[in-house]
């Protein structure tokens, strides 16, 4: 049976080996890094812009609630978790890929490179831009001895011996810088992907006096890595005992927080009890874990009794700030209450003022709070075993308790209000207003790793701007009145030297360093006029 004949290869057409080293050099160039570096950083704007479901689910939630057609769309392009989606992974693998391709086949260059000896001086050195000549008595032995000592001291010399010259060249930690550079960006990615894989980030709402210990359960949201443990989670619990914010009540800045502090107290594993002042941008470290305040609001305390005089709910409930002036919104369930179970949902104002017959708030600090309430009775949903946000409230089984001409029944109480709700539903009562924070607790094993990255690459850097790659030549010869080359033993002879010079960045200025050069081999103590 003969072999299938092969389809001849057209002109210009490649072959599949062809095919493939072509697009391993288009993946490998350095324009194809650079683009790629660009396409990372554009792929970062969504994460900066848009709420991210690992840092803060509550702003996602609310994000999706305010731009119901947009959220779907997101949802299937992953703009609510960037950095975990598949678009974004396949950026920074392909990121990575092209600078190993650019980086190891420059080091084998350097390397070679740094073996070699510096160029030999070349025949003419007249006809390089940069040059200097004068004419001494010594004899060309002595001058390029002289020429050796001086250029020793900070040039790298060519060890192969030239009858009548000397060859330098400095400046290969340019090149060296450049290859640190492109590594250091490795390192920074390599930093990232190992806090991505075995770190984690989780938040969780404290309200004032309550205290948190560090267990999966505890989280609000958790967010971990690839390859995260439970058993990574340090042992540690801490309370929250005061939160204090210092407003600005004057000038055009008024009602902006000059400054947040939440006091803690802590124990690490079986410790003693410790104090701390955290801090925005100044996190409570424990052990490999770090706790950020990266937010706060109000809870406002209610007591709803039922219709038999029973306390169906009483404490601080979580209301999420809407605006900058803290107008907040929130939900309160009493799913124990009889008759029928109640539901109030609305809005907290902090510092409540009528402004041409419309309800706001004139000030962010609780100075004079408000709650606005609408009143639901029924079946809130919460015995159905369908997980449920403590943010939203079900009314598919309720129905909005009115007024006796029929319009929505509004509870609005100020600090030590109580109200008796219709149709013998029980009592509700405002007791007041606590302060809850919002931390961010994570481990980020990586982080020494990205700081030691930018730390090589501002070194690289330094190196590429600073350092100018540059080589010199010495030439001594002995000549005649008449210019040509002087027998050894004509007394009448001169000897010339010559010094030229190559800047290799292209841009140094050769001037200062040729003069300095012809002043030492002439033991002058300032340069030659």
């Amino acid at each position: 049976m003969s072999e299938p004949e092969q389809r001849p290869v057209s002109r210009g057409e490649l072959t599949a080996r062809e095919l493939v080293r072509w697009t391993w050099r288009q993946v490998t160039s350095m324009r194809t890094a650079l683009v790629l570096l660009l396409l990372l950083a554009l792929a970062a704007i969504p994460g900066s812009v848009i709420p991210q479901s690992g840092v803060d689910a509550l702003a996602v939630t609310r994000w999706k609630q305010e731009h119901t057609q947009l959220a779907p769309i997101y949802e299937k392009l992953d703009l609510f978790s960037v950095y975990d989606s598949i678009w974004f992974s396949a950026i920074y693998l392909l990121l990575v890929l092209s600078l190993v391709g650019c980086i190891v086949p420059r080091l084998v260059v350097y390397g070679k490179a740094l073996r070699a000896q510096p160029p030999a001086a070349p025949k003419n050195l007249s006809r390089l831009p940069d040059h200097r000549s004068y004419e001494t008595d010594a004899s060309p032995e002595e001058v390029l001895a002289r020429a050796r000592e001086v250029l020793g001291k900070r040039y790298r010399l060519r060890k192969e011996a030239e009858p009548d010259a000397v060859s330098g060249e400095r400046g290969r930690l340019r090149e060296a810088g450049n290859l640190l550079f492109h590594l250091s960006v490795l390192v920074v990615l390599a930093g990232f992907a190992v806090g991505g894989l075995f770190g984690y980030q989780g938040g969780v709402i404290l309200v004032k006096d309550s205290t948190f210990s560090n267990s999966l359960t505890q989280y609000d949201d958790f967010d971990p890595g690839g390859l995260f443990t439970p058993e990574q989670l340090n042992d540690f619990d801490f309370t929250v005992d005061d939160f204090k914010v210092d407003w600005l009540k004057r000038g055009a800045g008024a009602g902006t927080a000059r400054g947040f502090q939440a006091a803690l107290s802590y124990h690490d594993g079986d410790s003693a009890e410790k104090s701390y002042d955290l801090k925005v941008n100044h996190p409570l470290s424990i052990g490999k874990t770090d706790v950020f305040l990266i937010g706060h609001g109000y809870a406002p305390v209610v007591t709803i009794r039922d219709g038999q005089g029973n306390i169906a709910y009483t404490g601080p409930t979580v209301f999420l700030p809407q605006d900058e002036s803290f107008v907040s919104y929130g939900v309160i369930k009493a799913p124990s209450a009889e008759p029928g179970q109640i539901g109030l949902e609305g809005l907290l104002y902090p510092t409540f003022r009528l402004y041409k017959g419309d309800p706001v708030s004139v000030f962010p600090e609780d100075i004079d709070p408000l709650v606005s309430l609408l009143v639901y009775t029924g079946d809130l949903g919460l015995d159905s075993g369908t997980p449920q946000s403590v943010y939203v409230l079900d009314k598919d089984h309720t129905k909005q308790v009115l007024k006796k001409d029929g319009k929505p029944f509004r509870l609005d109480l100020r600090v030590g209000d109580k109200v008796k709700l219709p149709d013998g539903l029980g009592t509700v009562t405002f007791d007041g207003v606590e302060p809850w924070i919002r931390v961010q607790i994570s481990q980020t094993p990586g982080k020494r790793i990205a700081l030691l990255g930018v730390v090589l690459a501002l070194i690289g850097l330094c190196c590429s701007l600073y350092v100018r790659p540059r080589r010199v030549w010495v030439r001594a010869r002995r000549v005649t009145a008449t210019g040509t080359d002087a027998d050894p033993g004509d007394t009448m002879a001169r000897t010339v030297v010559e010094v030229a010079g190559l800047d290799r960045s292209g841009n140094g200025d050769l001037d200062p360093v040729l003069t300095g050069i012809v002043a030492a081999l002439r033991n002058e103590k300032e340069p030659p006029t």
